[in-house]
């Protein structure tokens, strides 16, 4: 435990784009207003403009390296904040950093921080690239797709059974329907570009879209599911607005992909759910989502559940969730004095950590 009985919480993915944010402002939020007290939330991220460095509900702010850099460098970055910060637990919140966090699970309990991530081999089992398999063994529909290394896939793609619309997506992150060929080309080298090959091509299932997040035990259960029915979508497909919901079609979906996986940790799931009312697979993300905060609203704050669960203590029955609770995401100014962003560049940490460090 940090100095003077605070609780140091670290959450990575503070990048707060409007129209694709990361979890980690989110996740920090819902921690931040669990009404915890002698909590210090220290904020990591990859780039010195993401907004959630820079943001009041994180008491200290540091940059990682890109995962690029590789697993080795995040590993001495890690210890080298912990020996600053002291945290206590630390939650991943992006897709990318995922398999470096797993494989320094151990090294990083050695020196006191707790975690509670999948396996690699879960991690794998739920990947873009063999999610049909998982699918399969939990018998739960999922849309054909296949891998793509070249754009002129796009302009025979028709003589092989792939018409249009389809939906290109990348290996970690973005999506895009496409209605055309050239459309198709252009969304591919755009992905690829940012995200690497092989890029994946999915028949497009019409329907409607639902989300759902919640923690696994590691057991093949789920605790404190909470469903969103997405309203309204930025470009990206990502949820602009949701409201809260219940389906037991899609919470057996959900409960037959955790009990295949035996997952550990937080998770979202994606499914559609199509005009005749059956549920598809899309994806399974392997964190809390960008709308986390939804589960506070509706009384199941899934970050501070899985904060309890990591310190051993009870946190008793939960209430059902709060179903008809919607949520509308707007986009937010934050205000950065110039010392604090030349320190982040420079540095690498907010120029109020080293205040806020010597007041704990």
């Amino acid at each position: 435990m940090s100095p003077r009985g605070k609780l140091t919480v670290a959450i990575t993915g503070m990048n707060a784009r409007a129209d694709n944010p990361g979890p980690g402002l989110a996740v920090a939020r819902c921690l931040r207003e669990s009404g915890r007290s002698g909590l210090k939330i220290v904020g990591l991220s990859y780039d010195a403009l993401d907004p959630g460095l820079y943001h009041p509900f994180c008491d200290s702010t540091y940059l990682l390296p890109y995962p690029s850099a590789g697993q080795e460098a995040l590993r001495d970055r890690l210890l080298w904040i912990h020996e600053q910060e002291g945290f206590d637990v630390l939650i991943p919140c992006l897709d990318a950093e995922l398999s470096s966090m797993v494989a320094l699970e151990e090294e990083l309990a050695k020196v006191g921080i707790r975690t509670f991530l999948p396996t690699e081999h879960q991690l794998q089992m739920r990947d873009k690239s063999r999610l049909s398999e998982l699918a399969a063994t939990a018998h739960v529909p999922y849309p054909e797709t296949r891998p793509v290394t070249h754009a002129g896939f796009f302009y025979t793609c028709a003589q092989q059974g792939w018409g249009y619309p389809l939906v290109v997506k990348g290996p970690f992150y973005d999506a895009q329907i496409v209605r055309d060929p050239d459309d198709a080309a252009h969304a591919f080298r755009r992905i690829s570009a940012a995200w690497g090959l092989p890029i994946l091509v999915q028949r497009l299932i019409r329907g409607e879209e639902y989300n759902l997040t919640a923690i696994g035990d590691g057991e093949g259960h789920l605790i404190g599911t909470v469903m969103m029915k997405k309203r309204a979508l930025t470009d990206k497909g990502k949820a602009w607005a949701g409201i809260c919901v219940f389906d037991q079609a899609l919470q057996d979906t959900a409960d037959a992909l955790a009990k295949a996986l035996r997952w550990r940790g937080p998770l979202e799931v994606e499914v559609m759910r199509d005009l005749s009312g059956r549920y598809h697979l899309i994806e399974i993300n392997p964190r809390f989502p960008a709308w986390v905060y939804l589960s506070a609203g509706v009384g199941r704050n899934l970050p501070a559940l899985l904060l309890a669960r990591l310190m051993g203590e009870d946190y008793g029955a939960l209430p059902g969730p709060s179903l008809g609770t919607m949520f509308i995401r707007y986009a937010e100014e934050v205000i950065v004095p110039m010392e604090e962003f030349q320190n982040m560049m420079i540095l690498g940490a907010s120029a109020r950590t080293e205040e806020n460090r010597r007041d704990a």
